[in-house]
Parts: structure tokens; C-alpha cells; sequence
């Protein structure tokens, strides 16, 4: 069967239509060329070049099989590049997960952004999904990378994992506007301890749930959730309706809507994990290409 040399070395004369100037476009000695042209032919079992000492002519199915040889030479080279774009990470898919409240925070999309541009032909694949379920998806092999608001539970699955810490991000307290400390730029959390909160169920997303107990907790007192909604921005809405306060992340405050006001708390304590989380032993080059893209995202100025 014919191989690749033989293919070039085939269009090359075709091409020149000269062995002597194909010889010197492919920086070889004509006897060799000759013999593998004679080889090909040989193969196919017909003749594809008229030659003389002075002429040298593609016959019909020279003709032909100079089509078919481009076109296999092309998609060789096609497939060669594919494959060092998936080596390098610059190709391939990446299955990406996310909690809403990250979606306000500027790493998600400007890692996605830069990334885009880095690896253009990486299909990704992304969903919304809490922090827990985001740690058994990627153990169960159905997403491969995720922006995370806490670390793992269970040991087993920490081992499990790589976990790359983005920001502490600052904890804000979300009032009603005509609150009389919705004016303040800090408060401390003892002071609202006679407030009504709302927030996300525990059992859907127990971060921020835990760690506004946590924080009560600490300041002595145990807070009082009226009402409930099942992503972090509708929090918001309840807030504005004078239905509780809503402790939430420092970039929820790019979300200005009419009747809420953001306060920071003096609590040291008073912060939100941002992590990226992925399987620890997950060599994947376009994950890898993406990690890369993180760290480079939250070290660049203004981020």
C-alpha cells in the first residue's frame, strides 16, 4: 500500500512536471524519486505519468489520483494539527459548572473570556449548579472543572480533588433601603440580631445558609429566616419588598436594584470562598489550558 512519501513525492513531479524539479523542491536525488514513483505506479497497477528524456505528462488517471493525493495530504495535515491543538489545550470540550452568585463575580467571566481567546476550538459545555452537587459531579466524571463557595465535606473527596482558592470574597448585609442602618457603611451583625433574614434553603445551598448561622452564632444570636428563594438574586427581591435582610457576596453589589441597599459587616469572619475545583487526577490538556487561564485571570491588575 502507498504511503504518505509516496504521495508527496507523486504531486511534486505532477506539479513540476519535471522529475529533475521535483527532485529539487522535495531536496532529493532523481534515482531515488523515480524508483518511488515507479513503486506507487506499481501499486495502483497503472500508469500515472507519460515520460520521455524531455517530457514528462499526467495521464488520465494521473490526473484523477492527483485530486485524491491532494485531498489525502490535506486531511493528513488537518489531523496533524488537530492533534497538537488537543495536545497543547487549544481544542477538545470542557464541561465548566458554576453557582449563580459566581456569575456576579468578575473571575467567571473573565476567565471565560480570555479563555475563549486562548483555545477558540475548546467546545464548552457549562451549567449552573450548587457547590455540592458541583463535588459529585466531577468525582462521577460528568463535569470536568467548577467555580465552587466552599470547600468538600467529606474528606475522601477532598483527597480526591484539586482545589485552586480564587478570592475570600467579602460578605456584604443586603437592607431594605428605608432600614435605619441601610445608610451606614458598616454595621456589625449584633446589631440586626432582632431582624428577620432571608435566604436560600439549607438543603439546596448550604454555604451561605451555614455561614450566616455561623456569623449569628458568633454574635450571639440565632437568626430568625422568614422567607426563602432558591437562587441568591432573588434574595434580593425579597430585601427590596421589606420581607428580611440577605447576607450575600460583595460583587452581588453590581446588582442595583431599587429598594436595597448594601452594608459591609465588621465581622473578620464575614467572607465567601471562591475556588475552582477539578479532579486531582485529571491530566486533561484543555483543563490544564483552562487552570492556566484562571491563574493568570486573578493575578492580572484590576481583577
Amino acid at each position: 500500500m502507498f504511503d504518505f512519501r509516496q504521495l508527496r513525492y507523486f504531486v511534486a513531479v505532477a506539479e513540476e512536471l519535471s522529475f529533475t524539479r521535483a527532485a529539487l523542491r522535495l531536496h532529493l536525488s532523481q534515482p531515488p524519486l523515480s524508483q518511488q514513483i515507479q513503486s506507487l505506479e506499481q501499486d495502483l497497477g497503472v500508469r500515472l505519468l507519460e515520460r520521455t528524456k524531455r517530457h514528462v505528462a499526467l495521464t488520465e488517471p494521473g490526473r484523477v489520483f492527483l485530486e485524491q493525493a491532494r485531498q489525502i495530504l490535506a486531511k493528513a495535515d488537518e489531523a496533524r494539527s488537530e492533534v497538537t491543538a488537543a495536545a497543547a489545550g487549544y481544542s477538545g470540550q470542557l464541561r465548566l459548572a458554576y453557582t449563580v452568585s459566581v456569575s456576579f463575580h468578575p473571575a467567571l467571566p473573565q476567565a471565560l473570556l480570555r479563555y475563549g481567546q486562548t483555545a477558540p476550538n475548546v467546545r464548552l459545555k457549562l451549567s449552573e449548579m450548587y457547590t455540592e452537587p458541583q463535588f459529585a459531579a466531577l468525582l462521577a466524571g460528568e463535569i470536568d472543572v467548577g467555580f465552587v463557595r466552599d470547600e468538600p465535606v467529606h474528606a475522601l473527596d477532598a483527597r480526591d480533588l484539586r482545589f485552586d482558592v480564587i478570592d475570600r470574597e467579602p460578605l456584604l448585609l443586603a437592607l431594605p433601603t428605608g432600614h435605619p442602618l441601610a445608610n451606614r457603611s458598616s454595621l456589625r451583625l449584633t446589631e440586626v440580631a432582632d431582624d428577620a433574614f432571608v435566604s436560600q434553603p439549607r438543603e439546596l445551598a448550604s454555604t451561605l445558609y451555614d455561614r450566616l448561622v455561623k456569623l449569628a452564632a458568633k454574635a450571639g444570636f440565632q437568626p430568625t429566616i422568614a422567607q426563602h428563594a432558591q437562587q441568591i438574586n432573588g434574595l434580593l427581591a425579597l430585601v427590596a419588598a421589606g420581607l428580611g435582610l440577605a447576607l450575600v457576596p460583595a460583587s452581588m453589589r453590581t446588582v442595583q436594584l431599587a429598594g436595597v441597599s448594601y452594608v459591609s459587616l465588621e465581622d473578620s469572619d464575614a467572607h465567601l470562598l471562591l475556588a475552582v475545583a477539578s479532579r486531582a487526577g485529571d491530566r486533561s490538556p484543555a483543563l490544564q489550558q483552562f487552570l492556566a487561564t484562571v491563574a493568570d485571570t486573578v493575578v492580572a491588575p484590576g481583577l
